[in-house]
């Protein structure tokens, strides 16, 4: 390790230098058109749960409906009724109904419903940060071939790190002896302290012979990692807790790092303060400008980090005072350093890391920022990164020229700053591509609606799958996202991917099903419901539970249709003999009848008639030998529409 980190861990610091419709809205009531009707079966489904039918798919696909039209109240009803029920669903409807309950102000519930859902789905990223990434060699080596790097040309036997741009000149920190202090060496390293440095550049940022920086910002302790704003009058910079002729020390009376800043006046730097963000008890270190120089990024152990040191911004206002430091979150921070920011105008941020898989020591990556905090990020490649520490990066995104630093084999002192051109952009390019499909039958289903969310359910993209069913989306490498695909008459589906981390195309195809059924005369209305058989108790006739729950449903729907008639066959199998299953079916055919007259249909709309064994669906008849499956295809009701 350079032994400037060995000064920085050991002596200063801890680190390291809607509304989107679930199904169509169909007019209630009776609807003919063309000698179809249509049937709305969610609205069925909610009016049956309405008077006390209890049914797991049920209550899922009523949840769904008001969660996916972003009607959290209502869904999270009917997912109180689904937990109630059973609590063996699939991991995701313990997120969905989290989310619901939250819209309700019950965070205790939902925090109780997260942690099951962590518990049951461990490696989803909503849950937990992302499991480590096992092939992460892998994008190294996809990632490499893309610097020219070469010796800056400026480098001593000591330790040279942190460049900085300023106006046609870099500014970097060294320890080599060049002043009055040079004498003056740090008792853990024999190097000398660092100050700034400073050389000018040519067009290609070739540096010329280095000289010190001429100014009160440096002192006898250590300076480093200068930040200018693009007029060059205001520098904020890292130095040891030492301001004034006083060196400030922590409770175990460590001096610790500070970030400061100053103006420059009739060419002088002065007006030397600390930013207000500091403390004596924690570091703050190696600031970093956003382009628009309204936010502050730099490295902290402060209260609230999540490893040895984070990443942070913090407000600029425009009267030069400071918002509240935030950390970047978990998507860029670990439980190692992440330290040495830089921020780009293209929205990149480039840091240095243990935490993040590399190649030993702290590697240089690069990520996209967001309003969450950081994502995509990337390992630079085994040009930039080596075995040992590669930190402090910095790059012109116009001529894609720039340094960093490192304390690999080969350098002339403990750390050494290199320059590179940058032949390749870095793009990891994904693109998230499918098919939507008809469940029943595998038709493609052009113009559906397709809605691209991020792992927060933040809209990225929406898009309609072309006249071949199929669709695309540019997303960004190893994220997770959730597609909604929405379609007329058909009930709006929700699925998770997790994109790919390398160039090329991830997969995700759906299908959907028919929310509502498009019948005519001759049509088995049963068949809208996924209704095969009404269940009685053996060798009896009356109407069980089970059985009135689907009988709720054709009754329902002979309301909203008050002209459509229905035929009711009853059917059996051929065990038992042709005379007890002719007879047997009879009454259950009778059974359902009168269930439906007592509820309120016209006698003169119904019509039935057992058909026992007659009407076999498949060769097994009387002595052949079938499955249990085989049997139960030919046990079955039939709601044969007979007018409309």
């Amino acid at each position: 390790m350079k032994n400037f980190t060995i000064i920085y861990i050991t002596i200063i610091s801890v680190f390291s230098l809607n509304s989107y419709s679930q199904q169509s809205k169909i007019a209630t009531g009776d609807k003919n058109y063309n000698n179809y009707a249509y049937i709305d079966a969610i609205k069925t489904y909610e009016r049956v749960a309405e008077k006390g039918y209890k049914s797991e798919d049920m209550f899922k696909k009523l949840g769904n409906s008001y969660y996916f039209n972003s009607e959290f109240d209502k869904a999270a009803k009917w997912y109180d009724e689904l937990f109630a029920m059973t609590t063996e669903v699939e991991p995701e409807y313990y997120y969905r109904y989290a989310q619901s309950l939250k819209s309700k102000g019950d965070l205790t519930k939902a925090n109780q419903m997260l942690d099951l859902f962590n518990q049951k789905s461990k490696k989803d990223t909503r849950g937990k940060l992302y499991e480590n990434d096992r092939n992460y060699f892998d994008q190294i080596k996809a990632n490499s071939g893309r610097y020219k790097i070469e010796d800056a040309g400026i480098n001593s036997k000591y330790s040279d790190y942190g460049t900085a741009f300023y106006q046609n000149k870099i500014v970097f920190a060294s320890a080599r002896d060049t002043g009055s202090l040079g004498q003056r060496k740090h008792k853990w390293t024999g190097e000398y302290f660092t100050n700034l440095y400073q050389s000018d550049v040519d067009q290609d940022y070739n540096p010329n012979t280095p000289r010190k920086f001429k100014s009160k910002i440096n002192s006898k302790f250590h300076e480093s990692t200068p930040v200018f704003t693009k007029d060059g009058k205001t520098v904020y910079f890292t130095r040891n807790n030492y301001i004034d002729g006083k060196k400030g020390k922590d409770e175990n009376k460590i001096t610790l790092i500070k970030i400061y800043k100053a103006t420059l006046e009739n060419d002088k730097w002065t007006n030397i303060i600390e930013v207000p963000f500091n403390s004596d008890n924690y570091s703050t270190a190696h600031p970093a400008l956003s382009p628009d120089e309204k936010t502050l990024y730099f490295a902290s152990d402060m209260p609230g980090t999540f490893g040895q040191s984070d990443i942070y911004k913090i407000a600029i206002n425009n009267n030069g005072g400071f918002g509240s430091p935030e950390n970047l979150g978990p998507g860029i921070n670990t439980e190692g350093k992440e330290t040495f920011p830089f921020v780009t105008d293209e929205n990149e941020i480039y840091f240095a890391s243990d935490g993040h898989p590399g190649l030993g020591g702290l590697d240089i990556f690069v990520g996209k920022l967001n309003e969450k905090g950081v994502s995509n990020i990337q390992n630079l490649g085994a040009d930039i990164n080596s075995p040992k520490d590669d930190f402090a990066y910095v790059i012109d995104t116009k001529s894609r020229r720039g340094f960093f630093t490192s304390n690999k084999d080969g350098g002339q002192g403990s750390d050494d700053i290199y320059k590179f051109i940058e032949t390749r952009k870095l793009a990891c390019v994904q693109e998230l591509y499918g098919t939507i499909t008809d469940l029943a039958n595998g038709a493609v289903l052009p113009n559906t609606k397709l809605t691209l969310y991020d792992n927060n359910f933040k809209i990225v993209n929406t898009s309609y799958s072309d006249q071949n069913g199929n669709y695309t989306f540019p997303v960004e490498c190893g994220l997770v996202y959730n597609v909604r695909a929405e379609k007329e008459k058909y009930t709006t589906k929700e699925q998770s991917v997790t994109i790919l981390k390398e160039n090329g195309r991830t997969n995700l195809s759906i299908a959907l099903e028919k929310s509502e059924c498009v019948v005519t005369i001759g049509d088995d209305l049963g068949k809208c419901f996924g209704i095969k058989m009404i269940y009685f108790d053996l060798d009896k006739s009356n109407i069980r539970r089970e059985a009135a729950l689907d009988l709720e449903k054709i009754l329902d729907v002979l309301k909203e249709n008050p002209t459509m008639k229905l035929d009711i066959r009853s059917h059996t199998d051929s065990r038992q003999t042709h005379k007890y299953n002719e007879a047997l079916s009879g009454r259950r055919a009778k059974s359902t009848i009168k269930w439906l007259i007592q509820n309120g249909v016209s006698p003169n709309r119904l019509t039935g008639k057992g058909y026992g064994e007659t009407q076999l669906v498949n060769g097994c008849s009387d002595g052949v030998p079938c499955t249990e499956a085989e049997h139960q295809m030919n046990r079955r009701s039939e709601f044969i529409i007979t007018a409309l």
